[in-house]
């Protein structure tokens, strides 16, 4: 449902977002809905969905970094999905966390085995 027809309640002078609360971008309610519909445990407490939501947020500044520096070494203005590709292969732990995950569009890290070289004289 697209928001156009919705009626937005308005919120009371002093209510904050858990978000806001914690300083975070990543929208900690809707982690906290996710994780009690997964059934992952039968109870959630107050503070795993802002964990949770902080760790993704950290995970997603650090990749787009890498990401963004990728982009400045190709001259390009925007992220695409081979500087994504290129930043997971590059950093050793974003690549044993995303290692054997597709990116649509990626293409493959540029690598010649050294076999396939000519042989300096």
């Amino acid at each position: 449902m697209s928001g156009k027809g919705r009626k937005v309640a308005k919120k009371s002078a002093g209510s904050k977002s858990r978000s806001a609360k914690a300083g975070l971008t990543f929208p900690v309610g809707r982690i906290a809905r996710h994780l009690k519909k997964g059934r992952f445990a039968k109870r959630v407490g107050g503070g795993a969905p802002v964990y949770v939501a902080a760790v993704l947020e950290y995970l997603t500044a650090e990749l787009l970094e890498l990401s963004g520096n990728a982009a400045k070494d190709n001259k390009k203005q925007r992220i695409n999905p081979r500087h994504i590709q290129l930043a997971v292969k590059n950093d050793q732990e974003f690549n044993g966390f995303l290692g054997k995950a597709t990116i649509a569009a990626g293409g493959v890290v540029p690598n010649i085995h050294q076999a396939l070289q000519k042989a300096k004289k």
